[in-house]
């Protein structure tokens, strides 16, 4: 137990205290009585309300549990369904039309639509690898994965290779082709760059002047104007650099000696205290709190050793240009970043209340992130996240409007106890759980002055949609799930409704992740369906998928998209209340085997780097040795598919402990090389991983609305306690 510090009623962790009374409070004007103060008072304000929402989250499922067990040998009946879903409350009227009101926020939410990437604020390095990804190398993304085919002359290989780099700069040049064409000829064969008169003027290998098709894509340089360093482009409010240098190896590729090609990349970032991190005690919420103030101060800094050599990573500064007619002018250098906070139901050991209790980690995160938010909006650093003044906060699994608007109320009480102005707080709402999917008008009607956001999670709305129908019977297969009627109507919807609310130019519409990171030839393919879906950001994996996935918004003018689905007809909310029930059809004992095993090798995989050493995101082999994704969003899922196969009969308690033993062999197999890694085979007894895992799926249908988070940091301390 970490030492604790009596301030009034409240006894706060020693660690937490510290940082905030010697390093966030100083330089922002607020007393530290006064502050403590008012955490106090916000906890004896929504502590209660909070704990109620959580209750009528149960109770509104015990209401549709009995609802189905009492028709348990009927067939399903739609109808019903929704009256029952809108007597109790939990299916509401979408009420009248609104727009919503949000102002204030940067170009990068309501104008620039762009790549997104989710970073755990709790890794130093990769929380400023992710700020710094607003810029990146078109060159090295191509080259070093496998958009480019990886065989054959193109392999990569061990060295450079020259067939490849020019086979990357080829498509670099295609893609400027269409994304900033000439007016003749194309960018593999321009020669040089002049610009004359405030116009950008290219010179071919064969001598022809040429321009731009379109003029207005020049938006600046660097250097001289007859010898420019860099050519800025601009399309779809994206940037483009065309980087020039003669002395540079890869210069040697092009005949105006571009030696790269720089994106306008992830425009935005959320930094996570949520499903991407591990942070079950008040040392772990100390580090996430530390980092993202070292984000708002713009002093953070990480030193490490890659491929043998000491590195330093600091926040990047702003780039500085020369528009057309030669005036000085910069561009951001640093996503614009966003907080997710934690939701409603997990409480934290940094804070006990009067009566020795853990406050709810959501009104912790809320008042300790604003606070440390006041850095930038003062602008006590060298650098500026929001130019706007703006403090963006993501908040995750929220079931229905009363919850949002509670959230609301909430972010009214920080703003009055920092003394800022009404609004300051931006709120993003993830669409990720079932009642808010359905009632998703509503919930921004809740927040319709400050909300900035709003996504889909594929993964989190599957859990929530497997427990609440835990009792209507035996779900499909997971793969199939994808394919159901529901996801295409939530995905649709959402959509529908945030642009019907007014979205357009004033807040981010988003989609999911990309699981697969090695995957990008994939990724290309297949993730310009979510700007084409109408969303101005969704998610990537990294770095280099954000560089490859900002060149879908070049090529879809997302404004045009959706004042086009602006006009379709909406998606169904009764479309939304189709349950993926497995039905009739039999599953065959091979498909019944391959879906345990699927699931808990999943499972596993997740779990014990969770547990056992604090890992909450990472890339996690699947049971083909695929590199995906992993979160406790994936982790959901899986368990609550295999506790709904188990308490419908699916499968037995045999069968999936038998699975979880021969899966934890190949699991300790996939991590051979993780010198901290514990294997779990054969002592599962005793591997406090392993445990953790089982207990996900046995006591699944009484984990509240699926979630993972009481079992894990439960096990997470133990496994802490154990082994530090």
């Amino acid at each position: 137990m970490t030492e604790k510090i009596q301030i009034g009623g409240l006894q706060v962790a020693e660690v937490l205290h510290q940082l905030v009374q010697n390093e966030v409070l100083p330089g922002l004007g607020i007393e530290a009585d006064a502050f403590w103060a008012s955490l106090e008072h916000c906890i004896d304000v929504f502590g209660p309300r909070n704990r109620a929402l959580i209750e009528k989250r149960e109770t509104l499922q015990r209401q549709i549990d009995e609802w189905h067990l009492q028709r348990a040998e009927l067939p399903h009946d739609a109808t019903g369904y929704r009256e029952f879903l809108a007597s109790i409350g939990y299916l509401l009227p979408e009420g009248d039309d609104f727009t919503i009101t949000t102002s204030g926020t940067d170009p990068e939410i309501h104008s620039i639509a762009g790549p997104q990437l989710v970073v755990p604020v709790t890794n130093a390095r990769y929380a400023l690898n992710a700020t710094n990804a607003r810029w990146g190398s078109l060159y090295d993304s191509l080259y070093g994965t496998n958009v480019i085919p990886d065989d054959g002359e193109l392999a990569r290989g061990n060295k450079f290779n020259s067939a490849r780099a020019r086979q990357s700069i080829r498509y670099a040049m295609d893609f400027l082709d269409a994304a900033v064409p000439l007016q003749a000829g194309g960018h593999s064969s321009v020669a040089g760059y002049e610009i004359i008169n405030g116009i950008l003027k290219l010179r071919q290998a064969d001598g022809q002047i040429s321009g731009l098709a379109r003029p207005g894509q020049f938006a600046g340089y660097s250097g001289s104007p007859v010898h420019p360093s860099a050519i800025l482009l601009r399309n779809h409010g994206l940037h483009i650099e065309l980087t020039i240098d003669p002395d540079h190896y890869l210069a040697r590729f092009h005949p105006a000696s571009i030696c790269d090609v720089q994106m306008e990349a992830a425009v935005t970032t959320i930094q996570d205290c949520e499903d991407s991190v591990a942070t079950v005690d008040a040392t772990d919420k100390t580090l996430a709190y530390r980092n993202w103030l070292g984000l708002m101060k713009a002093d953070l800094n990480v030193t490490f050793y890659k491929q043998g050599k000491q590195l330093t990573r600091n926040l990047d500064p702003d780039r500085s240009y020369l528009s057309p007619t030669g005036e000085p002018f910069s561009l951001p250098g640093r996503s614009l970043l966003l907080i997710r906070n934690n939701g409603h139901l997990m409480t934290c050991d940094a804070v006990l209340d009067r009566n020795g209790n853990e406050i709810p980690e959501g009104i912790l995160d809320g008042v300790i992130t604003s606070l440390i938010a006041l850095h930038d909006i003062k602008g006590t650093g060298e650098l500026k996240n929001s130019c706007s003044g703006s403090v963006y906060i993501v908040k995750p699994k929220m079931h229905g409007p009363d919850e949002v608007a509670f959230t609301n109320d909430l972010f009214d009480f920080i703003e009055d106890a920092l003394g800022l102005v009404r609004n300051t707080l931006k709120m993003g709402i993830m669409d990720e759980e079932r009642r808010t999917s359905l009632n998703l008008k509503s919930c921004i009607r809740a927040a319709k002055d400050r909300v900035a956001f709003i996504n889909t999670g594929f993964l989190d709305r599957t859990g929530d949609e497997i427990h609440t129908s835990m009792e209507a019977g035996p779900i499909m297969r997971k793969a199939a799930i994808k394919d159901s009627l529901w996801i295409s109507a939530y995905e649709d919807s959402n959509v529908d409704i945030g642009l019907a609310c007014g979205f357009t130019g004033k807040a981010q519409i988003g989609k999911g992740m990309w699981a697969m990171p090695d995957e990008m030839a994939a990724m290309m393919e297949n993730k310009i369906g979510h700007p084409r879906a109408g969303a101005n950001t969704a998610w990537v994996p990294s770095p280099t998928a954000a560089v490859l996935h900002a060149m879908h918004y070049h090529q879809v003018d997302i404004t045009a998209v959706q004042a086009k689905l602006a006009t379709r007809k909406p998606a169904r909310r009764i479309d939304m209340l189709a349950i993926p029930l497995q039905g009739d059809s039999a599953l065959t004992d091979e498909e019944i085997q391959q879906e345990l095993d699927n699931n808990t090798q999943g499972i596993l995989g997740y779990v014990v780097r969770w547990v056992e050493q604090g890992i909450g995101c990472s890339k996690v082999p699947d049971i083909h040795d695929t590199g995906l994704m992993e979160d406790r969003a994936t982790l959901r899922i899986s368990s609550q598919h295999l506790a709904n196969w188990l308490h419908h009969g699916i499968c037995s308690r045999q069968q999936v402990q038998a699975a979880f033993e021969r899966m934890a062999v190949a699991v300790d197999r996939q991590n051979t090389g993780d010198p901290a890694y514990r294997n779990m085979a054969p002592g599962f007894d005793t591997s406090i991983a392993f445990q953790a895992a089982c207990r996900l799926v046995f006591d699944g249908r009484q984990q509240p609305s699926g979630y993972t988070e009481p079992l894990l940091y439960q096990y997470r301390r133990v496994a802490k306690n154990k082994y530090g």
